[in-house]
């Protein structure tokens, strides 16, 4: 599993540990749900993810009791550690570049909730800098140059999908300047409808 892969499975486990206790099965049942399509999360990278994580004292494990009483094997339940606490703290207050592409940002954007106002503006920022810096590269890609007309279509495609984002991205941004502006500073989320995919933001092929 690649460095960034490993990031963002330790802050979207630590994230939702910090809402209740879960067994490994319910814990990917809910990473898979919020996430979608976004993030998909299989049993061979999540285990081994828990297993550092349970290594390194963020999470600790307990026999639950559903299946001994009915005769099989208790699920092992998994429950976030102070330490791990104070893991998830710092996750959710940085916002490098790390914070904005592609891997980590939908997995930031879930736990808005639990992150500090300036510093959602900090990562929905960078975001669509990032954005805008790929839309730039793609568009000077298709000036002038001669390719196969479905190639062509493909790359509109994308540049269209990039441009959704970063509309998308500048509804979050004012919204949350409003919100700091009236709150004096409040960390409460900006509310109002949640964003396409449940939580991700819009579905944006940017490998290219």
């Amino acid at each position: 599993m690649s460095a960034g892969r490993a990031r963002v499975l330790e802050l979207a486990v630590l994230g939702h540990l910090a809402e209740a206790p879960m067994h490994g099965y319910e814990l990917r049942k809910h990473l898979n749900a919020d996430l979608g399509a976004f993030h998909a999360f299989s049993y061979g990278s999540l285990y081994p993810g828990l297993k550092s994580m349970l290594h390194r004292d963020l999470v600790a494990a307990s026999a639950g009791d559903g299946g001994a009483a009915r005769g099989r094997r208790s699920r092992i339940v998994y429950r976030l550690t102070e330490h791990g606490r104070d893991r998830l703290h710092e996750l959710l207050s940085e916002s490098t570049p790390a914070a904005t592409d592609d891997e980590c940002f939908g997995v930031h954007f879930t736990l808005f909730g639990r992150t500090a106002a300036e510093v959602r503006l900090r990562i929905l920022d960078g975001r669509r800098t990032r954005l805008l810096e790929r839309l730039s590269a793609l568009r000077e890609r298709l000036r002038g140059q001669v390719q196969d007309p479905y190639t062509v279509e493909l790359n509109r495609h994308r540049a269209a999908a990039i441009e959704s984002e970063v509309d998308w991205l500048d509804t979050l941004i004012r919204r949350e300047r409003r919100c700091a502006e009236g709150s004096a500073g409040s960390d409460a989320s900006i509310g109002g409808n949640p964003p396409p995919g449940v939580g991700a933001p819009p579905h944006t092929d940017n490998r290219h």
